[in-house]
């Protein structure tokens, strides 16, 4: 018999899946692949006492990776949200969050950054600089200690299947603790099955929402590669440059040197941040290179 469930904790080769039924099994792939992502929605099989196999993989609304020349990292399936976490200590790259936010802006993903630990004063004002290009992006911003109160967050959770992304030590398991008091139990029972602890840290798990929605907490990262994004769909997850395509002198502007392009002369207008410009055209080299490296040029 095949039953319907949803992938909650993806480590390895090895998932765990909520059924329909409530039922928690750990599960395997068929075959050798392994495609899977925190968020699947599959049909699995049965296999012995709280085990399974996962059969089927049901389509997908939302698909959140990164990737290189090597390799592709999936994150999550079927989020409708992502929560960019930052923090005013350590800090944080804006770098990080321009890729972060094209990856969900080629998803069509909603988005919201929240600024952790807003309650150290000493990093506060230099945090809020380095999010204020975003906030006049329309980007929505949230300031709050998760150590503190969360409420305001949590309203911005309900009836959303929230990612949480963010750099190492910005505070994302932290906040799903305060937000879900027993996913610190949840994670440490996981790691036991395992027999490990290395994986506490370095798997993605969806955990519900008592008001409704989920939040899927990933690993903290250092590198968001784009290299599944080709130039045009580069260009359209910067959502300021949407009033100017197809409005350069050359249909084939790469936006860099060339006479007549109006992103280039928005940028020196003031109505596009320079430094966001600039990292498109580094995100575009990147992606080129490693499609270059992939194919062995």
């Amino acid at each position: 018999m095949k039953l319907d469930g949803t992938l909650i904790a993806a480590f390895g080769r090895q998932y765990e899946v909520r059924t329909t039924t409530g039922e928690i099994l750990l599960c395997v792939p068929r075959g050798k692949k392994s495609v899977f992502a925190c968020g699947d929605r599959v049909k699995v099989g049965v296999t012995g006492p709280g085990q399974g196999v996962i059969d089927k993989l049901e389509e997908r609304s939302s698909l959140l990776y990164r990737s290189d020349a090597w390799r592709q990292k999936l994150i999550a399936a079927n989020a409708t949200q992502v929560v960019l976490v930052v923090a005013t200590e350590p800090s944080f790259s804006d770098e990080f969050l321009s890729r972060c936010l094209c990856a969900a802006e080629s998803q069509h993903l909603k988005t919201l950054i929240v600024l952790n630990k807003a309650d150290i004063s000493a990093g506060l004002e230099n945090s809020r600089a380095l999010l204020a290009p975003f906030a006049a992006l329309g980007y929505p911003i949230l300031e709050l200690s998760a150590l503190g109160d969360v409420d305001a967050l949590r309203e911005r959770l309900v009836g959303e299947t929230s990612l949480l992304v963010g750099q190492s030590g910005m505070g994302k398991s932290t906040l799903t603790n305060a937000l879900i008091p027993e996913a610190r139990a949840q994670t440490r029972e996981i790691s036991e099955v395992l027999d490990t602890g290395k994986h506490t840290t370095t798997f993605a798990r969806l955990y519900p929402l008592p008001e409704g929605g989920g939040i899927i907490d990933s690993p903290g990262m250092q590198t968001f590669g784009l290299a599944h994004l080709d130039a045009e769909a580069l260009e359209a997850s910067f959502r300021e440059f949407r009033p100017y395509v197809g409005q350069c002198r050359f249909r084939d502007c790469r936006h860099d040197a060339e006479p007549g392009c109006a992103l280039q002369t928005a940028a020196e207008a003031g109505q596009i941040d320079p430094r966001r410009l600039r990292q498109f055209l580094m995100f575009r080299h990147e992606c080129e290179q490693a499609k270059r490296q992939a194919q062995g040029w």
